[in-house]
């Protein structure tokens, strides 16, 4: 495990994106377990890009504008649904939703699966990446792969957490200024159309 691959992968993660806008999001809205819950599902979307990189799928977004786009496309409408949501839950962020029973872990996982799961460039991220760590004629390269990708899923776990573990605990000074959450709330939903729109040019 080269020092370079861990700092070219805490770069990366610790960079602010949409699977850190909906942990940040997760813990204030909700506390520190739903950013938990958001920072699993953050990482857990990180597999089927892995996966794919490793069995070639991932050459098919390379080449194919067609298939990129598609699923470009579908991220882009995620995280406008995102930013639709952010706004239109207003109870959210308020004391009296403070008493009020969590949303379910899964349902806060899976969307923090979908988040990383519609984003092809995560994809072609992995593609980019993992080549220049595993030399040509590695005995056993994909244990190698698999291992790199395992570091990086580990990291993004890790940075994820503190961010949403940072975010739940300044969640009750902030929790009790209504116009205060009212902002945050529509800050929030501007990153989540602003990523949006990143993409949809890229």
């Amino acid at each position: 495990m080269s020092l370079a691959f861990l700092l070219t992968a805490l770069v990366v993660v610790v960079t602010p994106g949409t699977g850190v806008v909906y942990t940040l999001a997760a813990g204030l809205s909700h506390g520190r377990r739903a950013s938990l819950a958001a920072a699993l599902g953050g990482t857990l979307g990180v597999v089927p890009h892995l996966a794919a990189t490793i069995s070639g799928l991932a050459a098919l977004l390379h080449t194919s504008a067609v298939a990129y786009s598609v699923v470009k496309y579908l991220g882009v409408g995620y995280l406008l649904y995102m930013a639709w949501t952010t706004l239109r839950d207003k109870d959210a962020l308020t004391v009296e939703a403070a008493e009020a029973a969590p949303p379910p872990v899964l349902r806060v996982v899976t969307s923090g699966v979908l988040l990383n799961l519609l984003n092809p460039k995560l994809t072609l991220f992995f593609v980019a990446l993992l080549p220049q760590f595993v030399p040509t004629g590695t005995p056993d390269s994909l244990g190698l792969m698999l291992q790199l990708g395992a570091v990086f899923m580990a990291l993004t776990l890790v940075v994820f957490a503190v961010y949403g573990v940072c975010a739940a605990a300044v969640r009750d000074r902030l929790i009790a200024r209504p116009r205060v959450m009212t902002g945050i709330r529509r800050v929030f939903a501007v990153c989540f159309v602003g990523l949006s729109a990143r993409m949809a040019v890229a």
